[in-house]
C-alpha cells in the first residue's frame, strides 16, 4: 500500500521543507515507485506510490479537483463499475480508482463514503470551508493516524513520522497498554496519549483547531436473510466468495498467497486457481507460501499443504519457524519499532519472505484472516440458543440443548445457564483474564472496559443475541488489523477475502445455524465448496491450539525470562505485580497450564518498552537517561527521491 502524509499549520505560515524531506526520509521505502508533494498556504500534503493495479500507474497524487480541493487515496475499489454507472457521463469506464472517488467527492461529499466499498485510506483538504477530512474502510484495513496540536495537525498511514518527527514527546496511554495486555487495543488508540487512528467506517474531520469522529456507515439489524433451502445460502455464498477474491485478484503484477494447510486460506487459494483457469481473472500468476513448526507435534500442517499443491501442480515457497522465540525476537536498534507488534525485520523467516517476495516481484498477498472467526470455526453456539430464549421459540430451544449437549458432551442444563449467562452484566476479570494473577488489580478497574475486551452481555433491547455477537466479532477482527503493522522490506498490499463487504454483510445477515450445527463446524462452508476444496482439507480436524512450543520457550530460556521480571517497567508503571509474574513463569516452567497468549502479551509489551525507551519518544517510562534517535537517510542515501516532484 502507498503511503500518504500531510501537515496544517492552520495560522498558514509555511510547512519547513527541510521537515518534508526528514518526512520523506521516514516513508521513502514504502513508496519506492513515485513521490509527489502538494504546498501551498500552510498546507503540505505528501504521496509515496507502491502501484499494486495497472489503472494507479495513470494516477498524479495529490489530486486538485476543479474546486480546489486536495485528495490523497491509497487503497482498491471493489465497486468501481456500479460507481462508474451512477457517476455517468463525468466518469470514464477505464478511469482510475482516485478519478472515480474524487467525482465520487464532489458530486456527493461526506456522503460518498458509505458508496466506497473496499480497502482504503483517504485525506481531503476542502480550502473553501478550511477543513479537513480523514477516512478508512468498513474494516480498516489501511491504518491513518492524525495528531492534532495547539498550532498544528499532522496525518500518516504510517505512525512514524507522527512519532519521529513531534516537536516534543508523549505520554504513554494506559488505555492501549490494558487492551493489548488483554487482546488487541482499541482500534482509535495508538501507544501515544493523543495520537489516535481515524476509526473503521468513520472519517474525522478537522476544523478550527478541532477533530471530531463520525461513524458512516454500520450493519443494518434489520437486513436479514431468509431462504427456504439450504442450497439457496451455499449458492449466494459461493457467489459472494467468488466475486470477494477476484476483486482482490486485482493487480498488475503476480500475486502470493498466503497457505497454512487450513481451510480458509486453501479455499481462497482454490477459488483463485478456479477464476484464473475459466477466465474470469486476470492470468497472474497466484504463488503460494507456507509457514511450518517442527517443535509443534499437533501442529503439523504440512501433510495437507502437500495436498494442496498437489492439487494445484505446484509447489510454494514453505519457511520454517521452528526457532522462533518472544525472548529472542529483538527489535532493530537502528529503527525504532512504534508499536509492540515487531516486524521482525531481522528475523530469519521475514528476510527468507523478503527475498522470495522481491525475486517474484509479488505486491500482493492474499490473507485467510476472518475466515476461522466469520464462518463458524470457532464455537458459538450460545448466541443461537439466546434468540430462541428471547423469541420464546421454547420447543425449539429445547431441542436445540439436547442436541448441542450430546454434541459437545455436556448437560441440557449446564447449556441453558451459560445461555441465561450471557445476559447477566459481565465482569471486567472473566475467563482466561481472570487466570492471568500477574496484572495489577487496581489498573484492571481503571481499564475494566479493556480487560473485558470491549464485549458486552446480550441486551434484550437491541437486535437478536446473534447478530450482537458477530458485531462483536467484526469489531475484534478490526481491532486485531489495527494493531499489525507493515514492514518496509515487505512492500505488499495484504487483501482480506473474507471481509468484503457485501460477503460480511451477508455473514451478518443470515440465521446462525447456517454456519455452525451441532457437530458440523462450519457447515455453510463446508456444503458450499464441497466440490472446490480438496476433501482431505476441507473436513479435516480442526486446527490444533500450538501449546507446547511456548512452555519449551520458557524452560529453554529460564534465564531470560527471569531477567524481565527484574527491573520491570511494568511493575514500575503499576501495571503488572512482580511476585505474582515470577509465580506464573514458575509454573509454566513446571510443565503447568497457564494462560499463555496473556503472557506472550505481557513479554512481547516488557521488551517493546525497553526497546522504545531510549528514544525518548515517551516521556513517562523509568531507567536510564533517553537520547534523541538520529534521523536516516533513506534507501538512496538522499533526502528526497530524484523523482519527486512538487507540485
Amino acid at each position: 500500500m502507498s503511503a500518504q502524509f500531510g501537515r496544517w499549520n492552520f495560522d498558514g505560515r509555511p510547512i519547513d521543507l527541510q521537515y518534508l524531506h526528514e518526512v520523506a526520509n521516514l516513508l521513502s521505502p514504502y513508496g519506492p515507485d513515485r513521490q509527489h508533494f502538494h504546498v501551498a498556504d500552510g498546507l503540505a500534503f505528501q504521496f509515496f506510490a507502491f502501484h499494486t493495479t495497472q489503472e494507479s500507474r495513470r494516477e498524479t497524487q495529490p489530486h486538485l479537483t476543479q474546486s480546489g480541493d486536495v485528495i490523497t487515496w491509497d487503497g482498491i475499489l471493489d465497486n468501481r463499475e456500479e460507481l462508474t454507472r451512477e457517476l455517468e457521463p463525468e466518469v470514464a469506464m477505464d478511469a482510475t480508482d482516485l478519478s472515480i472517488v474524487a467525482s465520487a467527492w464532489t458530486q456527493w461529499g461526506i456522503n460518498a463514503f458509505p458508496k466506497l466499498m473496499g480497502d482504503w485510506a483517504l485525506a481531503i483538504w476542502k480550502p473553501t470551508e478550511r477543513t479537513l477530512f480523514l477516512a478508512r474502510d468498513f474494516i480498516g484495513t489501511h491504518h491513518l493516524y492524525y495528531h492534532v496540536r495547539q498550532d498544528h495537525a499532522t496525518w500518516s498511514t504510517v505512525l512514524d513520522p507522527l512519532i519521529v518527527l513531534a516537536e516534543g514527546c508523549f505520554e504513554l496511554d494506559h488505555e492501549y497498554v490494558a487492551g493489548w495486555l488483554s487482546h488487541f487495543p482499541a482500534t482509535q488508540l495508538t501507544p501515544y496519549l493523543g495520537v489516535l487512528a481515524v476509526p473503521p467506517a468513520s472519517y474525522v474531520r478537522i476544523r478550527n483547531g478541532n477533530a471530531g469522529a463520525t461513524k458512516y456507515w454500520d450493519f443494518d439489524a434489520r437486513h436479514t436473510i431468509s431462504y427456504p433451502r439450504d442450497s439457496d445460502y451455499e449458492e449466494h455464498f459461493t457467489s459472494l466468495l467468488k466475486t470477494s477474491v477476484l476483486r482482490r485478484l486485482r493487480s498488475g503484477a503476480p500475486i502470493l498467497a498466503e497457505l497454512s494447510g487450513g481451510v480458509d486460506s486453501s479455499s481462497i487459494v482454490c477459488v483463485a486457481d478456479t477464476l484464473v483457469a475459466s477466465g474470469q481473472a486476470p492470468a497472474n500468476r497466484i504463488d503460494t507460501v507456507s509457514f511450518y513448526q517442527d517443535g509443534e507435534p499437533a501442529w503439523d500442517e504440512r501433510p495437507y499443504i502437500a495436498v494442496m499443491e498437489k492439487a494445484r501442480g505446484r509447489a510454494g515457497c514453505h519457511i520454517d519457524v521452528s526457532d522462533h522465540t518472544l525472548i529472542r525476537y529483538d527489535y532493530d536498534p537502528d529503527r525504532p519499532e512504534l508499536t509492540p507488534v515487531s516486524r521482525g525485520e531481522r528475523s530469519e523467516p521475514v528476510l527468507k519472505l523478503s527475498r522470495y517476495i522481491a525475486s517474484h516481484g509479488h505486491r500482493i498477498v492474499l490473507s485467510g484472516v476472518a475466515g476461522d472467526e466469520l464462518l463458524g470455526g470457532a464455537p458459538s453456539l450460545i448466541p443461537q440458543l439466546a434468540d430462541l430464549l428471547v423469541t420464546a421459540r421454547l420447543m425449539l430451544l429445547l431441542q436445540q440443548l439436547r442436541a448441542w449437549a450430546i454434541s459437545n458432551r455436556t448437560t441440557v442444563l449446564a447449556l441453558l445457564a451459560e445461555t441465561l449467562r450471557a445476559f447477566l452484566p459481565r465482569s471486567a476479570t472473566v475467563g482466561d483474564v481472570r487466570s492471568a494473577p500477574w496484572w495489577d488489580a487496581g489498573f484492571m478497574a481503571a481499564h475494566r472496559a479493556a480487560f473485558s475486551r470491549y464485549e458486552h452481555r446480550f441486551s434484550l433491547l437491541q437486535a437478536k443475541p446473534s447478530f450482537q455477537e458477530r458485531l462483536a466479532t467484526v469489531e475484534a477482527l478490526r481491532r486485531q488489523i489495527a494493531s499489525c503493522v507493515q514492514a518496509p522490506q515487505i512492500l505488499c498490499d495484504r487483501r482480506y477475502p473474507y471481509l468484503d463487504r457485501n460477503l460480511v454483510e451477508f455473514l451478518v445477515a443470515i440465521p446462525p445455524d447456517q454456519l455452525q450445527r451441532p457437530g458440523k463446524r462450519r457447515s455453510l462452508m463446508r456444503r458450499a465448496l464441497a466440490n472446490v476444496v480438496p476433501e482431505e482439507v476441507l473436513n479435516r480436524k480442526r486446527k490444533a491450539f500450538i501449546a507446547r512450543q511456548p512452555l519449551v520457550d520458557i524452560m529453554s530460556h529460564w534465564s531470560a525470562y527471569r531477567e524481565l521480571t527484574e527491573n520491570s517497567i511494568l511493575v514500575a508503571l503499576g501495571i503488572t505485580d512482580r511476585g505474582q509474574l515470577i509465580a506464573a513463569l514458575e509454573q509454566a516452567r513446571a510443565g503447568n497450564i497457564i494462560p499463555l497468549p496473556l503472557l506472550a502479551h505481557a513479554v512481547v509489551l516488557e521488551k517493546w518498552l525497553r526497546h522504545i525507551r531510549p528514544y525518548a519518544f515517551v516521556s513517562s517510562l523509568p531507567g536510564p537517561v533517553p537520547f534523541k534517535l538520529p534521523l536516516r537517510p533513506d534507501v538512496n542515501g538522499h533526502s528526497i527521491s530524484a523523482e519527486s516532484t512538487f507540485i
